[in-house]
């Protein structure tokens, strides 16, 4: 399944550059056969200075992003590993990866959700005392 944001550019792709039918190849070459591995690295760097990645950015290194962003989108293991077609969560947890961005991110979500509670519990207290004073 497609993010949304994808679905015109992977629709595009699949239309003017794969192969026809549901078990066709999404990459093939110019002669429609599967890429050989001494022409796809070629293509590989030149798609990868087109997009700006550095140098040193691997096509394997898509899996690993792809995994990072799913978990960054709020899915769970269990999603990430359907995504990639993978049976253990071991396998699945090599390809997710935490960074300092992340962690700042949980540590605020944590801070506002500890804020939240001690904000309502402030307010049920207040109106507690409230009540004892009017007698309720």
């Amino acid at each position: 399944m497609a993010q949304r944001g994808l679905t015109k550019e992977l629709r595009q792709h699949l239309a003017w550059f794969a192969e026809k039918g549901p078990d066709g190849l999404v990459f093939v070459g110019e002669k429609g056969a599967p890429f050989r591995r001494t022409s796809f690295g070629w293509k590989w760097r030149r798609a990868r200075a087109a997009a700006g990645l550095p140098d040193d950015f691997r096509f394997y290194d898509l899996r690993h992003t792809g995994h990072t962003l799913s978990t960054r989108s709020g899915a769970t293991l269990k999603d990430t590993m359907v995504r990639a077609g993978q049976s253990s969560e071991k396998a699945a947890l090599i390809y997710q990866h935490s960074d300092e961005e992340r962690q700042r991110d949980v540590a605020a979500g944590l801070d506002g959700m500890v804020r939240a509670k001690r904000a309502k519990h402030h307010t049920d207290e207040s109106a507690h005392h409230k009540g004892k004073a009017t007698g309720s």
